[in-house]
């Protein structure tokens, strides 16, 4: 029950922000990492973000790249304006960076297999990209860490095991070590460096430590988390092993387990071993683990121990708890790790201790107050970009940076990303939407269409996509609050059972009470285009496909939103199908009364790459409004605008004939809207609606935190012609 009070107290306190005036970070830049690449290299190669550290002045950004083998620059003397500084060769596979004063330290992985382990520790001064020190560091290193006073270094030789080899299990040779080395003069000495001997430590695989992470506090001691056999060490300057111990396990309460296409957050797992990856000291006596877990565990949480191994704050479920409510939590992963906290930082702002815990697979990072060791609060969760793997804390600048590896290639999907927020008094931007405070646990993501409620001005009604095939749900939204709050779900049924395979797209209000939904339908699936109306109780009372004049040309891409224009329902077709000339869609009409169907004919914008299609039709006044967009994202974006077409203009004919084309006037440009929030532009704008007052709200598709971001931005414009 605390832990579920801590969700509870976390988000109150982010909502209770804006009104006190607090300080609040907010995402100012987002820089791809592949603009760091030289000009005639092939910027469609894979890059990544993943390690990050910053120089003595706060001003440059070191992150290693590892598919180019480089360190990645950035100049952030403007936070708001990164500025590429190119890339450094390191000679290997960088894994871990750190910067003292305006030397990195980046330590690079140049094994030649599993077995022939070697890398090499590199010492590159930043003004002058050049190298000033190497030294071998015997065996495969992860993760680097250097003294606050900068006397000396760590660095974690991970050795790790070949997952393809006896079920990836350890223990596997040649067994990892720590390695330990001093700094003089700003430049490691090659010549101090050491091996402290970590075996027999671990009661899981005493002969193979695979040291993981390390960190170093104010007296001198290392902390190392020997993740795959779930304990813990520390470590004296000089090589002693001062305590170690296992790092435990916990139980877990209301979780989904299990990857069955619906958010179900009733299941448990009973005795989940941490095994922490990254760590961080908090003070000479505590340090935070963030606990991913590996090959028999992840307990989807973090714990502060005191060096002596007691737990002094175990999460529980309460992280994951806070991200379901925000949309960022990856279903996909249910069966594994859940949101997978991989990463974990601390810095004091100002008087105030924040502890950063980032979500590999929710794409975000909780900001937490850890005046009270024994009872942290939650803050902020920050939309972190797809895959962030590290993090970098500036808190004389009021900065805090994420790298994000994840690189989805250039086809209108994300690159790997560096994100900048700054610490600031004012409200968090984000999120928009919330389901903290609904009478029970709500999961929601991948919303695709909106609708709102005639009498009651902020009520909006939203419904998932397929992502979620077992759980077709329709979502009732307080748009007057902020952020947005989700205060029920309704789950749509056949029989009583849940209506599996659904793919709905669009929503709208019943003249009878109820809804009617537009299902997308993918004809190679099985998934029927039909449109299904549903009882205040979310049964399907009333199914109709659409007419073969249409689904004898009909391509997967169908339905994507409905909504009345007088006593029709009008649907907006996403893409061309067969019968149609190409740049032109469909808006097909259904008479619920007559059952007579009809359309028009819509003309689209001219694709830069990719394509160009329909999201949404909705009704105001005089007008039909659409969203139109591509599926492209971040700066190859080209086309995500809110147009409109008159009512006068919308006189269905009779399908299998020629149709007739409407205009399109083109009345709000997104792009602006999508790039407000300091991240890069999202590519699925799903939702349109006017409410009560005539506002307009618009909401994004997060695609269930599948290769995404997680985020999801509800806009609301108010002055939409």
């Amino acid at each position: 029950m605390r832990l579920h009070t801590l969700c509870l107290t976390s988000v109150l306190a982010l909502c209770a922000g804006a009104a006190q005036a607090e300080q609040n970070f907010n995402r100012v830049a987002s820089f791809a990492t592949s603009l760091n690449m030289a000009e005639g290299e092939d910027r469609a190669r894979e890059t990544s973000a993943e390690i990050i550290a910053v120089s003595g002045d706060g001003n440059t950004l070191v992150y290693t790249d590892g598919p180019l083998g480089v360190a990645g620059l950035v100049d952030i003397t403007d936070p708001a304006a990164p500025k590429a500084l190119g890339n450094v060769d390191v000679g290997g596979d960088p894994t871990s960076v750190g910067v003292l004063g305006q030397i990195a330290f980046v330590a690079a992985n140049t094994s030649k297999n599993f077995i022939e382990t070697s890398g090499h520790l590199v010492a590159i001064d930043l003004a002058s990209r050049k190298e000033v020190a190497r030294c071998d560091l015997g065996g495969q290193p992860d993760s680097v860490a250097i003294a606050p006073d900068g006397s000396f270094l760590a660095v974690a030789i991970e050795n790790e095991r070949d997952e393809d080899l006896g079920d990836g299990r350890v223990g596997q040779q040649p067994a990892g070590y720590l390695y330990l080395a001093e700094i003089k003069d700003g430049v490691v000495d090659c010549a101090s460096g050491r091996h402290v001997d970590m075996t027999g430590l671990a009661e899981i695989s005493p002969e193979d430590p695979e040291p993981e992470f390390v960190d170093i506090n104010a007296l001198g001691e290392t902390v190392v988390t020997l993740q795959e056999n779930n304990h813990i060490a520390v470590v004296g300057r000089g090589g002693a092993i001062l305590s170690h111990f296992s790092a435990g396990a916990v139980d877990l309460t209301e979780i989904d387990a299990t990857d069955e296409g619906a958010l179900i957050f009733t299941e448990s797992q009973p005795g989940r071993k941490r095994e922490p990856d990254s760590v961080k000291w908090i003070d000479e006596n505590h340090f935070a683990t963030a606990n991913e877990g590996d090959m028999d565990g992840g307990s989807r949480g973090w714990t502060i121990f005191n060096k002596s191994g007691e737990v002094v704050f175990e999460s529980g479920a309460s992280f994951e708890h806070a991200l379901i409510a925000l949309g960022h939590y990856p279903d996909k992963r249910s069966d594994a790790k859940g949101v997978e906290p991989e990463s974990v930082a601390f810095a004091r702002y100002g008087d105030q201790p924040l502890l950063f815990i980032g979500s590999e697979r929710g794409s975000a990072v909780g900001v937490y107050d850890v005046t009270d060791l024994k009872n942290p609060v939650l803050l902020q969760v920050l939309p972190s970009g797809v895959g962030p793997e590290g993090y970098a804390t500036i808190p004389a600048r009021n900065l805090l940076v994420s790298a994000n590896e994840t690189d989805l290639g250039e086809d209108g999907a994300a690159r790997a990303h560096v994100m900048i927020f700054q610490r600031a008094e004012g409200p968090a931007r984000y999120p928009y939407l919330t389901s903290e405070g609904a009478d029970e646990r709500i999961g929601w993501a991948a919303l695709s269409g909106l609708a709102a409620d005639p009498e009651a001005p902020g009520r909006l009604y939203a419904v998932n996509d397929s992502f979620f095939k077992a759980q077709p749900t329709i979502y009732t939204i307080d748009a007057t609050q902020t952020p947005a709050r989700i205060t029920s779900a309704l789950r749509v049924t056949r029989g009583g059972a849940p209506a599996l395979g659904l793919d709905m797209e669009g929503v709208t209000l019943a003249r009878e009470g109820g809804f009617w939904i537009a299902n997308e339908g993918d004809l190679d699936k099985n998934v029927p285009h039909a449109l299904y109306r549903v009882d205040a109780s979310g049964e399907i009372v009333e199914e109709v496909a659409f007419p073969t004049e249409l689904t004898n040309h009909a391509k997967r891409f169908g339905a994507e939103g409905i909504a009345w224009v007088g006593d029709r329902l009008w649907i907006a077709i996403q893409r061309e199908w067969g019968d149609d000339p190409k740049g032109f869609v469909k808006l097909v009409s259904y008479d619920p009364a007559t059952k007579e169907w009809g359309a028009v004919r819509y003309p689209l914008a001219a694709p830069t790459s990719g394509w160009v299609g329909l999201s949404e039709i909705a009704t105001r006044g005089d007008y039909v409004y659409l969203l139109e967009r591509d599926n492209l994202i971040g700066d190859k974006a080209a086309t995500k605008v809110v147009t409109r077409v008159p009512v006068s203009e919308l006189n269905p004919a009779p399908l299998g004939g020629e149709l007739p084309v409407v205009s399109r006037e083109v009345v709000r440009d997104l792009l602006p809207d999508l790039l407000s929030n300091g991240g890069y532009v999202l590519d699925k704008v799903e939702g349109l609606t006017f409410d009560a007052e005539g506002t307009a709200w618009i909401v994004t598709d997060n695609d269930g935190v599948d290769d995404s971001s997680g985020e999801t931005m509800l806009i609301r414009v108010t002055d939409l012609p």
